[in-house]
């Protein structure tokens, strides 16, 4: 429930404003532009000049001198009379008192989008408007920071990888992240200046004291001399008023930055120092800050943050259109009461619905009377034999929104018969509480009399698709049924389909396996670790395979499955054929180039991206390569890659475990846990672990990795997966 209100917060503040966010975003990025065009003018100064240098060159060079001044820009600007008698104003360079030009007047343009930017044009109403819309803009910040730390598992973890499930997420929260402190200036600042507009900030009056001076007394020394303005640099003036007659009690006035002097013409001496309170310096950092006056970097960074927040507009309300759009409830052909199937579900995002979904419509295409809706409404169910919960986790282990009573609601309720359940868990290996709370749920199913388990906790990493056919394999052996779902059709632009030539098909091993050797007939960039997307036909889903990059030509590990329409057609392929194909690049999964020590884990097919990276290992980092195959006849097809790495020495070490040559199986996570020392040792000096092939084996990995790290280490293996130590690609 906590996070619907943060949610509903977040979006609520920005139905609210905006209209007038993106208003004041597209007018700040202009506005942006003004300090830099103006930066770029011939009129810098040497920051590093005395005020006693100035006023002497100055002096020189003009009749008298009236005011000197460092604007926003910190160009200085001298207000003076000429030795014509005339009375100018411009700009000039402090050291030799030279004009170096007239004042810069605001463009048209900076004018009107100033006004269109402060005041919406509707003068006080809209100056109030502006500054509101700041203070939401805060609270927006307040809420979004929320809600990155429930999403990444807490605030320690909030600059953690992000799971890129799609464009508007991954970005939303990305640039959220990167931007927030500076949101947060702008959006202070914008409330501040409209607080000193409306006059509700405290009064900062100064008042100097002016005591009685005996012009007989002083001894009148050369300005030049004065100690105040050989200290004070130029830079650090904001204005200068000289004294208006030789009258003892006319003075030096100065603004600095931070306060206000009087000096005695004659003597030098300060006869009076204010400092500015707390309320004027923040008055004059907040018009800096939210302007970028005087400096070109800031104000950059001001019309990146406009642009951002034009895309958190934009990415937010349409992460919210497909939240509701994946979690639209479907019409249900048959009553609670008259189902036998009850799928439950809990979902954050809406993902986990899609699949929850596409299940329900297939026991309905076999004639199975079937009933879909959250776990917020469970509720007693008169005739259901089995009840199926699909549940993602949500931060720290938590309830997704939909969620969060089922666990009241199961406790108050009582069912008239025997129900079977099975547990479907979405989530990210990512984050130490994967499927928390899916194994949350199946406890408490499988705790409560009127629940028999049908099925063990079935988790799948990253909404993998493969992974729910495997599960759906093992519901449908367990129920003697024969479900059939097909995968959505994920559209692909025709202009990043390419076309590739096959060089060379080798024969089907012991294994139904075999290599498929592309060329691509245009230079196309990749790089081992990425995915062959190929679609047999625009009906069907795309299909991927990961890439071995061999001397410019893709190599691909396929294993033909009787009923697999893609790897029947590729293990049908013969040389000069071609195929169009896709690239997905998978930056995550490249072999890091400043890693030392890396291990591989991989099982059958999914050796492939390893055979291309320990091909490039040109650098001759140490790498360790653990395989688990069925048969040493298995191992023949990569035979000749692995021989000639090992003689180039490019690869340092290589375990491999034969799970159908003996008695006692063994598989990879054996041979892992046989090397704990080494594993451990290799983690602990900061190591890369790479796994690629079956879901089955990564989890099977991933336990004995756990294992390993608490018992050698004391560290659970989230720690080294939060240190990117820990790469995956499984299917």
């Amino acid at each position: 429930m906590t996070i619907s209100i943060w949610r509903f917060s977040h979006l609520m503040l920005a139905l609210v404003s905006s209209l007038f966010i993106v208003l004041a975003s597209i007018t700040g990025t202009i506005l942006a532009f003004e300090p830099i065009s103006n930066q770029l003018q011939p009129y810098k100064i040497n920051s590093n000049i005395s005020l006693a240098t100035t006023i002497s060159s100055l002096s020189e060079s003009y009749d008298e001198i009236i005011t000197i001044t460092t604007d926003e820009n910190n160009f200085v600007v001298a207000s003076v009379i000429t030795k014509e008698g005339d009375s100018e104003t411009f700009y000039v360079n402090p050291e030799t008192g030279e004009k170096l030009g007239d004042l810069i007047e605001k463009a048209p343009l900076f004018k009107f989008t100033t006004n269109l930017h402060r005041s919406l044009f509707l003068k006080s109403t809209g100056r109030f408007i502006v500054g509101l819309v700041s203070f939401f803009l805060i609270l927006m910040a307040i809420t979004g920071i929320v809600l990155i730390a429930k999403r990444q598992g807490g605030i320690k973890r909030f600059f953690s990888k992000i799971i890129n499930e799609n464009f508007d997420q991954y970005y939303h929260v990305v640039l959220g992240r990167w931007f927030l402190i500076p949101v947060i200036i702008v959006a202070f600042t914008g409330v501040y200046l409209s607080l000193e507009k409306f006059s509700l900030l405290p009064e900062t009056k100064i008042t100097h004291t002016y005591p009685e001076v005996n012009s007989d007394e002083i001894i009148k020394t050369p300005f030049t001399d004065f100690e105040v303005f050989n200290n004070l640099k130029i830079a650090d003036v904001k204005s200068i008023e000289f004294p208006f007659s030789d009258d003892v009690e006319d003075y030096y006035f100065i603004k600095l930055k931070d306060k206000e002097l009087l000096i005695n013409q004659y003597s030098g001496e300060i006869i009076s120092e204010q400092n500015y309170p707390l309320v004027k310096l923040m008055s004059q950092w907040s018009l800096l800050l939210h302007t970028g006056q005087g400096t070109i970097l800031w104000s950059v960074v001001l019309a990146l943050v406009c642009i951002a927040l034009l895309f958190f507009i934009y990415s937010g309300f349409a992460m919210t259109l497909k939240r509701q759009k994946a979690t639209k409830k479907i019409t249900n052909k048959f009553t609670k009461d008259e189902a036998e199937y009850i799928i439950l579900v809990g979902s954050e995002t809406g993902s986990t619905y899609q699949f929850a979904t596409l299940f329900y419509k297939a026991l309905i295409a076999t004639g199975k009377t079937a009933y879909i809706t959250t776990l917020n409404t469970y509720a007693n169910y008169n005739k259901a034999k089995e009840v199926i919960v699909f549940t993602a986790t949500y931060g720290e282990g938590e309830a997704p929104v939909n969620a969060s009573k089922f666990k009241k609601l199961l406790e108050a309720t009582t069912q008239n018969q025997s129900i079977e359940f099975s547990v479907v868990g979405f989530g990210s290996l990512l984050y130490p509480d994967y499927c928390k709370y899916a194994e949350e749920v199946h406890q408490l199913l499988n705790s409560h009399e009127n629940f028999s388990q049908k099925l063990e906790l079935f988790k799948i990493n990253n909404q993998s698709f493969d992974a729910f056919r495997t599960w759906l394999s093992q519901w449908n052996i367990a129920s003697n049924q024969n479900l059939k779902i097909q995968q959505p059709i994920e559209k692909r632009s025709s202009k990043n389909t390419r076309q590739f030539k096959v060089v060379q098909r080798m024969e089907l091993n012991i294994d139904d396996t075999f290599l498929l050797q592309l060329r691509p007939t245009k230079k196309i960039k990749f790089q081992s670790g990425d995915l062959l997307a190929f679609r047999p036909n625009i009906n069907e889903a795309a299909r991927q395979y990961s890439i071995a990059k061999v001397n410019g030509d893709i190599l691909l590990s396929i294993k033909k499955h009787d009923k697999g329409l893609c790897s029947s057609i590729l293990s049908g392929l013969n040389p000069s054929d071609t195929i169009e194909a896709h690239i997905d690049y998978n930056s995550n999964f490249y072999l890091p180039k400043k890693a030392k020590n890396v291990v591989l884990i991989a099982n059958g097919t999914g050796i492939a991206p390893f055979l291309g990276m320990i091909k490039d290992n040109h650098k001759q980092q140490h790498i360790h390569l653990f395989w688990g195959g069925r048969t040493h006849q298995s191992l023949e097809l990569y035979a000749d890659f692995l021989n000639e790495a090992k003689n180039e020495n490019k690869l340092s070490q290589f375990h491999v475990a034969y799970s159908q040559e003996q008695e006692a199986k063994v598989y990879v996570q054996d041979l892992i846990l046989q090397q704990s020392d080494f594993i451990s040792k290799h983690l602990q000096e900061e190591g890369i672990i790479m796994i690629c092939g079956s879901i089955a084996m990564q989890n099977s990995v991933l336990e004995v990795l756990n294992q390993i790290t608490t018992k050698h280490l004391n560290e659970p293996l989230g720690t080294f997966e939060n240190n990117k130590q820990i790469k995956k690609d499984c299917y």
